[in-house]
């Protein structure tokens, strides 16, 4: 850890003396000045984290001290030391931007408490800051992986439209990267340094739903114990991300209309309107034209949601991107579970490249993830892909100009194959999955016994 500077400022030497060296036994960097034009020409020259100055000093007061310290750097710390302690002083140091504040004749305990403080904070700043870089560094558009000419499309028009505040409509198959084209967006935008908040619509109830955007007041609802805040009001200043927008019942959709429209939301039970900034992004897999025609999704929303549209294609359209996609899953499998795996042979690549992945990069990652545990040698083969030999049986099953299955059985398999992709996305929930399906949670269930499911 590195060792924290102080600057003193007072125009006592003894005070300064006595200061200086209680700090350079704790480690500090002491550096001191006399007066206030002094201190600031320290701070200009040099790293400094914490300023310790007197309030009453001849030229210079302590007051003006914190104003001019905040102008030169916000990020360093002021306290104050006064010998009045009057209620008026503690509260325009405060306004001012300092830290703390201390009565004279200081108790080094309460000081050392204080100190202590601030490099706690300061440290909690630095952690966050690198983790903002990192996770900055992690969604930037040349991190995610491509070398398809339908790829590259896509990510030139998330990056034109990054700098604006343009709502974004992000369509494609479920495992395509909707979200992260959505997070790429976001950090390559002005708003890169505010939250960048996510609500998934097909996991949620509808009865939650209107909870879980808009926030509620204490007693709205049964089981309402708390006030609660809201998605929108999370991601105030930043990013919302809808995924599965289409998933939106007809009684919510005009509520975020007027979210999008007014930039103004209202908690369940709640007469008052609170304003928020929150640019949105939104992905489905819906076909939304299709939905407005049947009177389920409406015009004016769909409008305002798809100001730019992204479409993210499949793999099985994009297929040249499998080889370094794979790689790159490989190397941070390996990683992950401490295995000295590098690479895939051809064989593997080969039954990798004829395979159409329902499930897309996700599928992939999953696939190559589960080959990189299960291998005994430092290269994937063939045999380390077993699941995706019998995903193979299910996409012939699946293919309509392949007629070797009888029709019975590939209707079965066809709906098999539609409800556990429904149920996936909504992440078991049967009541979700049947509005995915546009079907009664009561018909799923019935679904699911005759298709010998649980």
């Amino acid at each position: 850890m590195k060792n924290f500077s102080v600057l003193i400022i007072d125009d006592e030497e003894s005070q300064i003396q006595s200061l200086k060296s209680f700090l350079q036994r704790r480690n500090y960097a002491v550096y001191t000045a006399t007066n206030g034009k002094s201190g600031l020409e320290i701070i200009t020259n040099n790293l400094i984290d914490i300023v310790l100055t007197d309030f009453r000093m001849p030229g210079m007061d302590g007051l003006t001290v914190v104003k001019k310290v905040k102008e030169l750097n916000p990020d360093v710390d002021v306290i104050v030391a006064t010998a009045y302690g009057s209620v008026d002083d503690a509260v325009n140091i405060m306004k001012a931007g300092a830290y703390d504040y201390l009565t004279k004749p200081i108790d080094l305990d309460d000081l050392e408490t204080k100190l202590n403080r601030v490099k706690e904070k300061r440290m909690l700043v630095a952690e966050n800051r690198m983790l903002k870089d990192q996770i900055k560094e992690k969604f930037k558009f040349d991190t995610i992986i491509s070398s398809s000419g339908k790829m590259e499309s896509v990510l030139s028009t998330a990056a034109r439209v990054a700098n604006s505040k343009a709502t974004v409509l992000i369509r494609g198959e479920s495992g395509t990267g909707k979200e992260l084209i959505a997070k790429a967006i976001h950090y390559a935008s002005p708003r890169k340094d505010k939250p960048f908040t996510t609500v998934n619509i097909a996991s949620l109830s509808e009865n939650l739903m209107e909870s879980e955007l808009f926030g509620h007041e204490k007693g709205s609802f049964t089981g309402a114990l708390n006030q609660r805040t809201g998605r929108f009001e999370e991601a105030d200043g930043g990013t919302l991300f809808i995924d599965e927008v289409g998933e939106i019942p007809l009684s919510v959709q005009v509520k975020l209309l007027r979210a999008v429209q007014f930039g103004e939301i209202q908690r369940l039970g709640s007469g008052g309107n609170i304003k928020i900034d929150v640019r949105i992004l939104a992905a489905t897999h819906r076909n939304l034209e299709e939905m407005i025609k049947a009177n389920q999704f409406r015009e004016d929303l769909y409008y305002r949601l798809n100001v730019v549209s992204i479409t993210v294609p499949p793999l099985r359209e994009r297929k040249n991107d499998i080889p370094i996609l794979a790689d790159h899953f490989v190397k941070k499998a390996a990683e992950a579970n401490e295995k000295e795996i590098t690479g895939l042979s051809r064989e593997a690549l080969d039954n990798l490249m004829k395979y159409n992945f329902p499930g897309n990069v996700r599928e992939l990652e999953n696939i190559i993830e589960r080959a990189v545990v299960l291998s005994r040698d430092n290269q994937i083969s063939e045999g380390d892909l077993p699941q995706l030999n019998k995903n193979f049986s299910r996409s012939t099953m699946l293919d309509p100009s392949n007629l070797d299955d009888d029709y019975e059985s590939k209707m079965k398999e066809f709906e098999i194959e539609m409800i556990e992709e429904a149920l996936q996305r909504t992440a078991g929930n049967k009541s979700a999955a049947a509005r995915l399906l546009n079907i009664t949670e009561r018909h799923l269930r019935s679904r699911l016994e005759r298709l010998g499911r649980k």
